[in-house]
């Protein structure tokens, strides 16, 4: 006859298998929906182009060869791909530089806020809000009025006098750099606001007892405080910022292009989805070998700060 204990540990077993019975479904949905694109892509980067834009079920590494080498045309020879390269460190050197801009704009708004009042530090988070209600295509264009030659930056500067003619910003880097700042700053405030809301300001009050100045209060303090938010922002926007279409295409034009524009290309007028696919891949995995290095890294600093 089976004791107590056995029953109790028989009704635990069926109760963890009707549960994972019962998620099974909606497991599955997820997992095909998750990881059935990426591997139709991850098998696409080893097949052969085709003519019109699909494939040829055939074996072939070269779309991964061709992520950052080419072959001469007449004697095969590899090379590097100088164009691809000069992409991907644009991306990342945009991408990195997008998330300092944020976090340097970002954390003294995030700090704003939550030393306010609680019914003003709801309007001001209302307020940090607001621009998610705008299509992100509406949004750009809103910045692309901004910074072109007769846009509402230089007509100001020829008006005051400052400059002689318009400042060419639109169609570069920087005018990338700032569309991708204004769009994705909201992803870094509210993390860190979240993060630095649960902060115990008698700290604070502390640190300045012990006559420490402001910037080590914030150094020694609160940076460290609210460190977990800072993390999470980076990450917000570093992943969209690598992967961003539409700001790239807008105010960049043709000649500056980044990584998503770049496969688009593949996938179009290329017409080489394999070179498209190994290009996508590719991206992912610097996103993760960045996110799992600045984790790491955050985590054994957060450690000795300990």
């Amino acid at each position: 006859m089976a004791t107590a204990e056995e029953v109790a540990k028989a009704a635990e077993r069926r109760d963890i298998r009707d549960r994972w019975l019962l998620s099974a479904p909606a497991l599955l949905v997820i997992f095909l929906a998750a990881t059935g694109p990426l591997l139709i892509v991850l098998v696409y980067s080893f097949l052969t182009p085709g003519s019109y834009g699909d494939v040829k079920w055939q074996f072939s590494p070269e779309a991964w060869i061709a992520v950052f080498l080419e072959r001469d045309i007449f004697d095969d020879t590899l090379s590097v791909a100088a164009a691809h390269v000069t992409i991907f460190l644009r991306s990342i050197k945009l991408s990195v530089v997008t998330t300092i801009a944020t976090l340097v704009l970002g954390f003294p708004t995030a700090y704003f806020m939550a030393t306010r009042s609680e019914k003003t530090r709801d309007l001001w988070l209302f307020l940090i809000t607001i621009p998610f209600w705008t299509n992100l295509l509406i949004r750009t264009f809103a910045v692309l009025q901004i910074i072109r030659n007769e846009g509402i930056v230089n007509t100001i500067l020829l008006k005051l006098g400052i400059i002689s003619s318009p400042i060419q910003i639109l169609y570069t880097d920087t005018a990338i750099l700032i569309g991708m700042a204004y769009v994705y700053l909201p992803l870094m405030v509210l993390p860190i606001y979240a993060s630095m809301e649960k902060l115990d300001f008698r700290l604070v009050e502390a640190g300045y007892d012990l006559y420490a100045t402001r910037f080590k209060v914030l150094r020694k303090i609160i940076f460290p405080l609210v460190k977990p938010g800072v993390i999470a922002g980076s990450i917000l926007v570093f992943i969209p910022a690598l992967g961003a279409y539409v700001t790239p295409s807008v105010l960049g034009g043709g000649k500056n292009m980044m990584l998503s524009n770049l496969i688009e290309l593949q996938f179009g007028q290329g017409r080489n989805w394999p070179l498209g696919s190994a290009l996508s891949i590719a991206v992912m995995i610097i996103v993760m070998v960045a996110l799992l290095a600045y984790v790491r890294n955050a985590g054994k600093s957060g450690v000795r700060h300990g």
